[in-house]
This record gives structure tokens, C-alpha cells and sequence, in this order.
């Protein structure tokens, strides 16, 4: 049995040539071809195309016109501001302290033209509210008395729901300021509360109202207000 060594045969090489190869190796006759046609294009540009010439754009200008200035106004100075006095000046006048303004009434300036009384064909002003001509509205006398009436009248299931409401109520006064009859004029939205403001509607007082210097009756709207808070 022999024992030298086997060697072994060299592979042979195949053929082949990729893309890569075909394009360096065509590179020259693109590049050279290339060349010869851009100079070729160019001539032709050169040679073919029309001859062109400047066109003239010199322009000219129209003379300035000089304009006399308008003749400088001259603008008066400021007056002097006027100095107050550094003393204060104590005049001569003798004014008597014992000048009094006499009052003025109604009675002693009547207008002139005045309208006749409305004639009210024997109706009862204190039935409806209706206007009644006033100068000084009449004005609550016992404010606190008020309160604590509102406070005892309010319902109590509705004070602890923390319901409240204004009842809008129509008076009617008297001469003396005496309520002689009232009425609901708009409800609350709730029927407890605007029975509450009829049983506190009694416990208000009144100054009369009015009409120059002479009390009348008259009718006026006064809100009962109910607050939980």
C-alpha cells in the first residue's frame, strides 16, 4: 500500500463577466462619444443661431422745477401763566350772620295751568292698586320688627330644604301711614311662601306718603324676601 501523499487538482476557472465589467470596459467609447457630441451641439448653436444685438435703454430725465419755500411762520409765544397770589386776600365785605332764606311751600308758588283732579266717580281708592300721584314714597318704620316676623312665618320644611322666595306685595296706605289693605301683586312660585308674606304684610309700618307737603294715599309695591341663608 503506497503512502505518499495525493495533491490535489487545481479547480479551472469558468468564464464570466458580470455587468460591471461590460460597463468599465465600455466606458471609454461612451465617454469619448459623448465628448464629440456636446462639441458638435455646441458648434451648431453657435453657427445656427440668429444674431442678436443690444437694444438701445438710454433714458432721459426731465429737469427739476425749484419751488420757492412759503415765507416762515412765526408762532407767537405762549401767554404768561397767570401768578396766583402768594397771600390770601381778605375782603372788606361786611356779610350780616343774621341773613336766613325764608321757606318756600307749595302754597305760595302755585303753577299756572293746572291740570283738573281726576275724577274717580265715587270709587274707593283702596279697592286695586292704581296710581296716585306722590312726591315721597312712604318708608318702612319698624325694619327689625319686620325680620323677626319674617324669621317666625317662614315655613320651616322649606327654610331647612333651603328654599327661598320673593313675594312681590301691593300696599295700600292711608294718610296717617296706616296699611289698610294689601294683596299678592306676583307670586314666589310657592304657595307656602306667599301665604307667609300675607300673615307678615300686618306687622308693617309706615311713614305716609307726600304730594307737596301733604299726605296722601297711594298704593306701592313692597318685596318680602325669604333667604334660607
Amino acid at each position: 500500500m503506497s503512502t505518499e501523499p495525493q495533491t490535489q487538482a487545481p479547480e479551472e476557472e469558468l468564464p464570466f463577466e458580470t455587468a460591471n465589467d461590460r460597463f468599465k470596459r465600455s466606458f471609454g467609447s461612451w465617454f469619448w462619444g459623448s465628448m464629440t457630441a456636446a462639441v458638435l451641439l455646441h458648434a451648431a448653436v453657435m453657427f445656427l443661431f440668429p444674431n442678436m444685438s443690444t437694444a438701445d435703454v438710454s433714458f432721459t430725465m426731465d429737469e427739476f422745477e425749484v419751488m420757492d419755500l412759503p415765507p416762515e411762520i412765526e408762532i407767537p409765544p405762549p401767554p404768561e401763566q397767570i401768578q396766583r397770589p402768594a397771600n390770601p386776600v381778605v375782603t372788606d365785605a361786611q356779610i350780616d350772620e343774621d341773613i336766613t332764606i325764608a321757606p318756600t311751600t307749595f302754597e305760595d308758588n302755585l303753577p299756572d295751568d293746572l291740570p283738573p283732579p281726576r275724577s274717580d266717580g265715587g270709587a274707593d281708592l283702596s279697592e286695586q292698586p292704581q296710581f296716585t300721584p306722590h312726591d315721597v314714597s312712604p318708608r318702612t318704620l319698624n325694619g327689625q320688627q319686620v325680620q323677626r316676623a319674617l324669621a317666625n312665618e317662614y315655613p320651616a320644611m322649606l327654610r331647612d330644604n333651603g328654599i327661598g322666595g320673593t313675594v312681590m306685595m301691593h300696599f295700600f296706605i292711608d294718610e296717617n301711614g296706616e296699611v289698610q289693605n294689601f294683596e299678592v301683586a306676583e307670586s314666589s312660585g310657592h304657595a307656602a311662601l306667599d301665604e307667609a308674606a300675607m300673615r307678615v304684610a300686618p306687622v308693617f309700618e309706615f311713614s305716609p306718603a307726600l304730594n307737596r307737603d301733604i299726605a296722601v294715599p297711594v298704593w306701592i309695591q313692597v318685596p318680602i324676601n325669604f333667604s334660607a341663608r
